[in-house]
C-alpha cells in the first residue's frame, strides 16, 4: 500500500486568484514576481530544473499568466496542476485544513486596528488570567521588527510582546532564558483558554520565543508553538488515522490541526532540519503512512520579510534537495508539492496574498500529467483519501484515475 509525503511551500503562491479583489492582492503573483526581482538583482534566472520537470513552471504560467524568469525544461514526470482556495481567509490554517478536505467557511475574528489592536476589557481578562499586569506592543506588527524594538525592554520588565497582523491570530514574544519557554507556552495556553471562552474565533495563539543579548542580536528560536482551534470537522488525517493508518506530522503540522488526527510528531528548525527529517521518516514509516511537513521558512524568513532573494535561493535548495527525497521514495510513494496561501515578497506591506497554489503529485515512473485548474485545494485530500482507500469527504474531487491514465 502507498505512502506519501506532502511538502507545504508554506506561502508559494502562483498568481492571483479569481477573488483576489475582495483581499486587495489583485497583481500578487508570488513565484512569477520573486522571479523577477531575483532576476533583477543577481543577474540570472533562478535554475529549478526537479520542479520545472515536475510541471510548476507550466502550471505557474498557466495560473498566473505570466511565465516565471526560470531555467528549466518542460514537464517531465508527475501531475501538475494549480488550485483555488474556497476558504473565507488567506490563512495557515484556512489553507491547511482545507488542503485535507474541511475548508473554513466562516469568518475568522480578526483585531484590526492597527495600534492598540487589543481591546482594553479583554486585556483586562488576560492580565487577571495569567497574573502578568501589562503587555508591550498591542499593535499590528512583524515578528522581527517588534522583537528589535521592545526585546530589551521586555527583558527589563518582564512584560510580554503582544501582537496581531492580518490574520486572525494573537501573537506572544518573550526571551526564552529572561521570561522562560515554559511560562511563554503556559501564558499562550491561558491566553487560548480565554479567547475560546469569549467566542473570539481567533484562529491561532503563537508563541514566538527569542534569544539573544539586544536588539542587534535578537534571534528567534524553533520552539515556536501554535495554539490552534480544532477543525470544523474531521480531516482526510483524521480518516486516514481512523482507519488504521498514520500521519506522521513535521515541523508546525501537529499545532495546525490542533493535533488532531496526527499519529506522531517532529519539531525540526531550518529548511534544512524539515527536509532532513523527512527524509528520515520516509526510510522508516510503513505502508499506509502520510507524512506531512510545512516547510515554514519560505513564509516567515522570506515572503513576510519581503526578500525575494533569499526566497529565491531557498527554491533553489528545495530543487536540490528533491534528488535526495525522490531517492527515498518506494516506487508506489507520491510526493505531493503545494502551499497554503501566497507571500508575494515584492508585494506591499507583509501580510499574506489571495492566490492559486500549485498541486503536483509525483510518483517514479509517472508520465507528465496536466491536472489544469483545480476548484478547492481540497482536490487534494479527496485524491489522498482516494490513493489510501478510505472513505471520500464532503469537499473535494479526487483526481486519481487521471493519475492511473498516465
Amino acid at each position: 500500500m502507498a505512502r506519501a509525503l506532502v511538502l507545504v511551500i508554506d506561502s508559494f503562491g502562483l498568481g492571483e486568484a479569481p477573488d483576489a479583489d475582495k483581499f486587495g492582492d489583485v497583481g500578487a503573483n508570488t513565484f512569477a514576481n520573486l522571479a523577477e526581482a531575483f532576476h533583477h538583482e543577481t543577474g540570472r534566472k533562478l535554475d529549478l530544473p526537479r520542479l520545472s520537470a515536475m510541471g510548476l513552471v507550466h502550471a505557474a504560467t498557466m495560473a498566473g499568466k505570466k511565465s516565471p524568469a526560470v531555467n528549466g525544461g518542460v514537464p517531465q514526470s508527475g501531475a501538475f496542476g494549480y488550485a483555488a482556495e474556497i476558504s473565507s481567509g488567506k490563512d495557515t490554517p484556512s489553507g491547511h485544513w482545507e488542503m485535507m478536505g474541511v475548508p473554513v467557511l466562516f469568518d475568522w475574528g480578526y483585531f484590526t486596528n492597527k495600534a492598540e489592536s487589543f481591546p482594553s476589557d479583554l486585556l483586562a481578562k488576560i492580565y487577571q488570567k495569567t497574573g502578568i499586569e501589562g503587555c508591550l506592543g498591542n499593535c499590528h506588527a512583524s515578528g522581527t521588527t517588534i522583537i528589535a524594538e521592545l526585546g530589551e525592554q521586555h527583558m527589563q520588565t518582564g512584560m510580554p510582546i503582544c501582537y496581531t497582523s492580518a490574520d486572525s491570530v494573537f501573537q506572544v514574544a518573550a526571551h526564552e532564558e529572561s521570561f522562560g519557554l515554559d511560562n511563554l507556552n503556559k501564558y499562550c495556553e491561558q491566553v487560548r483558554e480565554l479567547l475560546t471562552e469569549l467566542n473570539l474565533n481567533i484562529g491561532r495563539v503563537i508563541a514566538r520565543p527569542f534569544i539573544g543579548t539586544c536588539a542587534n542580536d535578537f534571534e528567534r528560536t524553533g520552539n515556536r508553538r501554535d495554539y490552534s482551534i480544532l477543525p470544523p470537522a474531521p480531516t482526510m488525517l483524521d480518516k486516514l488515522v481512523e482507519s488504521g493508518g498514520k500521519v506522521i506530522s513535521i515541523g508546525k503540522i501537529a499545532d495546525i490541526y490542533a493535533h488532531q488526527g496526527i499519529s506522531e510528531g517532529f519539531k525540526a528548525t531550518g529548511l534544512t532540519a524539515l527536509i532532513d527529517t523527512s527524509i528520515q521518516q520516509l526510510s522508516c514509516q510503513p505502508d499506509n503512512s502520510l507524512i506531512f511537513t510545512n516547510l515554514v521558512n519560505f513564509d516567515q524568513d522570506y515572503g513576510h520579510r519581503r526578500d525575494p532573494v533569499g526566497y529565491g535561493k531557498a527554491l533553489e535548495y528545495l530543487d536540490e534537495r528533491l534528488e535526495d527525497i525522490i531517492q527515498a521514495l518506494h516506487e508506489d510513494d507520491f510526493l505531493v508539492l503545494t502551499a497554503d496561501h501566497g507571500c508575494d515578497p515584492t508585494w506591499h506591506g507583509n501580510d499574506h496574498t489571495r492566490e492559486y497554489v500549485p498541486v503536483i503529485f509525483y510518483q517514479k515512473g509517472l508520465p507528465a500529467i496536466d491536472l489544469g485548474e483545480r476548484d478547492t485545494f481540497a482536490d487534494i485530500g479527496a485524491t489522498l483519501a482516494d490513493i489510501f482507500k478510505i472513505s471520500p469527504l464532503e469537499y473535494g474531487k479526487s483526481f486519481k484515475q487521471q493519475l492511473k491514465a498516465g
